[in-house]
């Protein structure tokens, strides 16, 4: 039987996931990524700025999207390299079945041409060795803790990623139906605000009708219906959902914005936030805590982006340009306010209800949070489906799964849990603490520090130091590494101080 080396050079060349009609532009890839680190995170900032103090809280935010951006580089250079070993193995399978089918002939396999040259890549490091390397198979994370992390270490990174995500759904769901009840149901008395018992109040005027704990559930049995079926897709299905949200977002943000600044021009400073006030920093890193992260959902929102080659150029500029976006919101509403909610939409409530224009932005801003929170809602729970199909199933095969198995019932047990919960439960605070701190930081800081430390000892020792991956990230020294460790640390730390406080 003749062989066929021409098989092992297309190994190379052909994608392994996206088709050409589910890839988009890095443009595309990175508004995806916008979205997904700017939520409603964002609106606590100002607050929180103001009490940390403008200078402090300037180093501070910079320093976290550096931290951000470096070990998010980290993630990239983990899939590139779970890519390479997958890649590694395949060639390794066809290797073995030819030298089978050579075994079975009568005529020598040293006779055919070519086929010493499957040795040769995987110590050389010239032409194809570069190969290895690629972003075109999507790999979640749970699929990279599978093939670098020995079992307590994939114990431990499921349990993180499991809390975090469904955590994170259940305060998105929680927030959206909120908002829609805040929206739709009429103002709840100042002296009722704190009670345990307002959401037993009429969500209208009369006595009569529906409570507003009920239109909370009416609102996010809707949210549900609206954003649940997109956990059956990919990332890609959500694509024009992604472009219409990341405009309603820009417009929010700039609305915000140039009320602040006309607000300044017109009656000056009526915010006087110090520069430093070092006693601000838990409440400051607590604020921070969701702003830069984006590093679950990185696989499914990179692997379908055409052109990778500048990819680290071009996420480190999406990064500034979020940056940039929470200094001017920060700066802007810290001066342009003496007094800052925690929520910032809530300082541009309109007291004149006979301006309509006011009025629309009114309820704009009070939906705001919906916006935001529903093109993330839909990546979350692609995430969540898809490590948990990384957990229960081996993802190589898994196609040869049936249909029941492999589309119904993981994107099921993805979304069922937020929605009983929240439908249950509609106070949620201490799930956002523990969410977005503890497992916050395991997911941004510890997770992808120990997966790409274990991913370069897993691929030098398989492929040789001979072999270059192009994707590496620029801070490759094993001391950034020890440096993100020591700062996860002390962000635990500080997340525990604040937490105390409160």
């Amino acid at each position: 039987m003749p062989r066929r080396p021409w098989i092992i050079r297309k190994l190379f060349r052909m994608p392994l996931t996206e088709t050409a009609g589910d890839q988009y532009s890095v443009w595309v890839g990175l508004i995806y990524i916008f979205n997904l680190i700017v939520g409603t995170g964002a609106l606590t900032l100002p607050a929180a700025f103001a009490r940390a103090g403008w200078g402090l809280s300037t180093i501070a935010l910079l320093f976290l999207a550096f931290m951000s951006f470096m070990t998010a580089t980290y993630v990239i250079e983990t899939m590139a390299c779970a890519n390479a070993v997958i890649k590694w193995k395949r060639l390794q399978f066809i290797k073995r079945n030819s030298i089978q089918e050579n075994e079975s002939d009568e005529e020598p396999s040293t006779s055919q041409p070519g086929y010493g040259d499957l040795e040769d890549p995987l110590v050389c490091g010239e032409t194809i060795p570069s190969r290895y390397y690629s972003l075109d198979k999507r790999i979640e994370l749970g699929e990279m803790a599978n093939l670098f992390l020995n079992k307590t270490g994939r114990t431990i990174f499921y349990c993180t990623l499991c809390i975090y995500l469904y955590g994170d759904l259940s305060i998105y769901s929680a927030a959206v139906a909120k908002s829609l009840m805040d929206v739709v149901c009429s103002s709840v008395p100042s002296n009722l605000t704190n009670s345990t018992d307002w959401d037993v109040l009429p969500c209208f005027t009369s006595s009569e009708g529906i409570t507003r704990f009920e239109c909370y559930r009416i609102a996010l049995l809707t949210f549900f219906g609206a954003m649940g079926p997109f956990v059956f897709f990919n990332v890609q299905k959500t694509k024009y959902l992604q472009l219409f949200t990341s405009g309603m977002r820009w417009l929010a943000f700039a609305i915000m914005i140039s009320i602040a600044i006309v607000l300044l021009a017109k009656n000056g400073p009526q915010g006087k936030p110090p520069a430093f006030d070092y006693t601000g920093i838990p409440t400051l890193f607590g604020a921070c805590v969701y702003s830069f992260m984006c590093h679950h959902s990185l696989p499914a929102l990179i692997s379908p982006i055409r052109g990778k080659s500048h990819l680290g150029i071009h996420l480190s500029l999406d990064y500034l340009l979020i940056s940039i976006f929470y200094l001017l919101l920060a700066f802007s509403g810290a001066f342009a306010f003496a007094h800052l909610n925690d929520l910032y939409t809530l300082n541009f409530i309109p007291t004149d209800n006979e301006n309509v224009f006011l009025e629309v932005i009114e309820y704009f801003l009070a939906l705001f949070p919906v916006f935001t929170l529903s093109t993330s809602f839909p990546i979350i729970a692609i995430t969540l489906r898809n490590n948990l199909q990384g957990l229960f199933l081996d993802t190589s095969r898994l196609e040869t799964y049936n249909f029941v198995l492999r589309k119904l019932l993981f994107p099921i047990v993805a979304v069922v849990p937020p929605i009983l919960l929240t439908y249950f439960l509609e106070d949620i605070s201490v799930l956002i603490k523990f969410t977005g701190s503890y497992a916050g930081t395991g997911i941004q800081y510890i997770i992808p520090t120990f997966l790409v430390l274990a991913a370069r000892r897993h691929c030098t020792n398989l492929l040789g130091l001979g072999v270059v991956n192009k994707y590496k990230s620029p801070f490759s020294n094993i001391a950034w590494a020890g440096f993100v460790l020591i700062w996860a640390f002390v962000c635990i730390i500080l997340v525990s101080v604040n937490m105390l406080e409160r």
